[in-house]
């Protein structure tokens, strides 16, 4: 049996944070906005997966009202959901994702971010394919207020049904 997730994550961009995106340290002169680290790429696969599961989405796992979650490691995060997963009796097939950020580059970061989500996800990092888009100067991505992270999932039971 299969299952698939998509997820999606927003943050604005700020001065004083350190942008990180798939686990990485993305060089910049602002970052995300949020309650842990504010990866958007990590978030969206962590609920990609959580809605695969019929789990809820990140807010309802980590929420930002709780003091533990507070600069959390987004790629530890993602690992306790695919913990959960596996509970459930799936793991991970593959995963696609797409960061829309206007500025800076990401090309020279992606193979780093797949071989960090590969490693959180338990899977090879072949399994795993991120792309990045700018917003063409459109809506705040364009605008390099924001960055956005969309993703899918797809899990399979290991179970024999």
């Amino acid at each position: 049996m299969y299952r698939i997730g998509i997820g999606s994550d927003t943050h604005r961009l700020t001065r004083g944070r350190q942008l990180v995106l798939g686990g990485v340290h993305v060089e910049f002169e602002m970052g995300a906005e949020g309650h842990s680290d504010a990866d958007a790429l990590a978030h969206a696969i962590t609920d990609a997966i959580l809605g695969a599961l019929c789990e809820g989405d990140l807010g309802v796992h980590f929420p930002d009202r709780d003091p533990r979650w507070k600069d959390a490691n987004s790629l530890e995060l993602l690992a306790r959901v695919v913990w959960l997963a596996g509970e459930r009796g799936y793991t991970v097939v593959n995963v696609d994702a797409t960061v829309m950020l206007e500025q800076p580059k990401l090309r020279p970061y992606i193979a780093e971010m797949r071989d960090k989500l590969a490693q959180a996800l338990g899977s090879d990092a072949g399994c795993v394919s991120v792309k990045a888009k700018t917003g063409e100067g459109l809506d705040a991505i364009g605008e390099g207020l924001a960055v956005t992270a969309q993703a899918i999932v797809l899990l399979e039971s290991k179970l024999k049904i």
